[in-house]
């Protein structure tokens, strides 16, 4: 038993110890870009040795992979979970989901710019990060279509493409972080703090999408 208990502590250890660089290299791709980012910045920033962090990750690359893995996984599991949710009516699991998108755009905005930069800035990673957007986007799109349509027959919903609305949700969402900065600092009062901006702006994306659904 006492075996079992080391083992089961020394994992849980391993893995905090991942989920720290982790955390860090994040805040540094984001803060830096994948080229400005240091190894020796990411491990200073988790509390780690240089050494220990090669150990876990072997190379920046293999890192900021796990990174993007993260991310998107993230996205992934927030819109499965909210179309496979059949408590709720196709169009409120529709818009929970797009609020939910927001909220994971806007907890941090140098994420979309910071991703937009890499897919056009480098091949490499451009294709990296593709392959991870279709293959959450072939896997949400077939399920949501099919509801969509089901929905739709049944007279709930006008008749919707899903890559469009899908389009529509991620547009609206990302741009609305991404323009916001800018915005704001251009036009000084013409907004108000990014905190009631992501309320108001929050409930107007929810709001859009809801006509977009509903037969007219």
């Amino acid at each position: 038993m006492l075996i079992k208990e080391k083992r089961e502590m020394k994992y849980e250890k391993k893995q905090n110890k991942e989920q720290d660089i982790l955390i860090a290299a994040e805040e540094e791709f984001l803060t830096k870009g994948y080229d400005g980012a240091r190894t020796t910045s990411i491990a200073q920033r988790a509390g780690v040795t240089h050494a220990m962090l090669h150990y876990y990750f072997r190379t920046k690359e293999q890192l900021f992979n796990r990174v993007v893995e993260q991310k998107f996984g993230m996205v992934a599991m927030t819109m499965a979970s909210v179309i496979a949710d059949l408590s709720l009516p196709i169009v409120e699991r529709i818009v929970h989901g797009a609020r939910a998108h927001f909220d994971i755009a806007a907890k941090d905005p140098k994420l979309p710019a910071f991703m937009i930069h890499e897919i056009l800035s480098n091949p490499e990673r451009s294709t990296m990060i593709r392959e991870k957007v279709k293959w959450i986007t072939l896997n949400v799109h077939q399920n949501l279509q099919a509801q969509l349509d089901m929905a739709a027959n049944r007279g709930e919903i006008r008749k919707i493409d899903a890559a469009e609305l899908l389009l529509d949700i991620i547009s609206l969402n990302v741009f609305s972080v991404l323009i916001y900065p800018f915005i704001s600092q251009i036009a000084d009062g013409f907004l108000p703090n990014y905190e009631d901006f992501k309320v108001k702006r929050k409930a107007e994306i929810a709001d859009t999408i809801r006509r977009k659904l509903l037969i007219q």
